[in-house]
């Protein structure tokens, strides 16, 4: 006779434990009604005066209806799975126990991932984020290791169903790129991918060495909050410096032909930022200030966490270069992150985009280091 594994129950039983306690926390009613007042707006013959007010009002009633979705999806899931357990053990069929046993272990993965998207709660989380990469030293080889990054963020944006839209590109002189920046919107966004802030090592048989040596190569990985006008940051034209250029790279009919680029530079902190991929240089100007001041917002999140940092006794390294994560190629395939230990043999599967187990990793040992 097949028999059902008592860990399996136990997963099911702990599902169902998690969810029960997670609607006491989300208030469902209440998420209802705030939709309900979202949809009454949305329904007045005004409500389009205000594009992007609207827009704000239809991504905040979508994000709180995703919620009750997801929570009312995984609760009837987790029944349904329960009623099934019963029938179960009183026929036992051994196709049926394998498909309830894989069943359960996808709702295990469910609700960790709903779990995680409820933590994401600093006000600066759920907004869209802007991302850029930087090769380091080593010419062509570190400029396509930072190609190959700019694939995988993609990847992993478009499996979320998160909108990429690029905003500055620089190719390299032979293969791969000098810088990109790229913006990623969708809800939590933000939240992601600040985990993937810092320095990505590369080691692997380099296909542009003739003499097939091994080569290590490494790429920054810097991103941002877009901030949105509920955050207010002060910038005096004064203290910015702007440089209009022609664009390059990928684009469309105008690259090379107008001075459609900006760069702004705000001189007091030495923040530059470029963008090059809008047709009117009213708009790439617009974009601009959007990226200076997510990261002029960003340092003022740094400094409160230096301030904190000396408060605690503690030293935080908070810095921009520090190596988060390696990916390795050759003589072994391994993808290992160094602030967690979360690893995988499956670097094809990272390179195309399955970061989840690093992003979920990190940020649940944020989470942990935040509680002690």
């Amino acid at each position: 006779m097949f028999e059902i594994d008592v860990s399996v129950k136990q997963d099911l039983r702990g599902n169902a434990k998690r969810l029960q306690q997670l609607r006491g926390s989300l208030d469902l009613d209440l998420k209802k009604e705030l939709i309900e007042n979202y949809e009454v707006k949305m329904s007045a013959p005004d409500f389009w005066d205000d594009n992007e007010k609207a827009q704000a009002v239809i991504a905040d009633m979508n994000a709180i209806k995703s919620v009750v979705e997801q929570f009312e999806g995984l609760a009837t899931e987790c029944q349904d799975l329960e009623d099934m357990l019963e029938i179960l053990e009183e026929e036992s069929d051994e196709s049926m126990i394998i498909e309830w046993t894989e069943s359960v272990k996808a709702l295990t993965g469910k609700v960790d991932s709903f779990e995680l998207q409820l933590l994401l709660n600093q006000p600066y989380d759920k907004l869209d984020a802007i991302l850029e990469l930087h090769p380091g030293a080593g010419g062509t080889e570190s400029q396509d290791w930072a190609q190959m990054l700019y694939r995988m963020y993609t990847r992993w944006a478009e499996k979320r169903g998160f909108k990429v839209e690029l905003l500055d590109y620089l190719p390299g002189d032979e293969a791969g790129i000098k810088s990109v920046t790229i913006q990623i919107k969708g809800y939590n966004a933000y939240g992601y991918l600040k985990a993937e802030k810092g320095v990505h090592r590369l080691v692997r048989i380099s296909p542009f060495d003739s003499a097939g040596r091994r080569h290590t190569s490494f790429t920054s990985c810097d991103v941002v909050p877009e901030i949105d006008d509920t955050i207010e940051i002060d910038i005096r034209s004064e203290d910015l410096r702007v440089d209009t250029y022609r664009a390059s790279g990928a684009g469309g009919q105008h690259i090379n032909k107008t001075d459609s680029a900006i760069r702004l530079t705000h001189i007091p902190t030495g923040v530059v930022v470029a963008c090059q991929t809008q047709r009117s240089q009213i708009k790439n100007r617009e974009m601009a200030m959007k990226m200076l001041k997510s990261k002029l917002y960003e340092l003022k999140i740094q400094e409160q966490e230096k301030e904190l940092a000396a408060v605690r006794g503690e030293h935080l390294d908070i810095a921009w270069g520090s190596q988060i994560r390696s990916y390795v190629f050759h003589p072994y395939s391994m993808v290992k992150d160094h602030r967690t230990s979360v690893e995988t043999g499956n670097i094809g599967a990272v390179m195309d985009g399955e970061l989840d187990p690093f992003i979920d990793g990190y940020l649940r040992h944020q989470i942990k280091q935040e509680a002690q």
